[in-house]
């Protein structure tokens, strides 16, 4: 079975992951450790990788089960048809979760005007500028293609 990816409403992924649990439908919201800082206190609290995603195993005629729960929003497309993550990828999100400080994965944040290149996927290797940033996206305008593409931080390796 394939592992679809559901969008959901900011804040709920827990709350989701856990009600599709108590259907017995097999999902994943990875989670990671991070420190939070009040006036009074400092705690550790896990808050989820992917903001508003989770992944759940189900067989395509299942995938409307998961609309009974409060929370989830819609499936995740990708050229029209319903994202699928292969095992192979789920299983090394949880072996790098398990692996790596969480205190090390942090997002950067890159000033307008600095140089970047593009570490992987499709723009692998091609350098430009930043012209913004917004949260985990960043716009950058390639020099070789004279085009502006935005990067998703959390899932493209960039390098100063």
């Amino acid at each position: 079975m394939p592992w679809f990816v559901l969008y959901t409403k900011s804040r709920n992924e827990k709350l989701v992951a856990d009600k599709l649990r108590g259907m017995n439908i097999e999902v994943y919201c990875p989670l990671i450790k991070t420190r939070r800082k009040w006036s009074d206190r400092t705690k550790l609290v896990e808050e989820p990788l992917f903001r508003s995603y989770c992944f759940v195993n189900l067989a395509e005629h299942e995938r409307a089960k998961v609309f009974t729960v409060p929370g989830v929003v819609r499936y995740l497309f990708w050229l029209k048809q319903p994202a699928i993550v292969r095992d192979a990828e789920i299983d090394a999100i949880k072996l790098m979760l398990n692996e790596v400080d969480h205190n090390l994965l942090q997002i950067e944040s890159f000033t307008p005007g600095s140089r970047l290149t593009i570490g992987s996927g499709s723009f692998a290797d091609l350098s430009g500028n930043v012209l913004k940033q917004q949260g985990r996206i960043v716009a950058i305008q390639l020099d070789a293609l004279q085009l502006i593409v935005k990067v998703d931080l959390s899932k493209t390796i960039v390098v100063r």
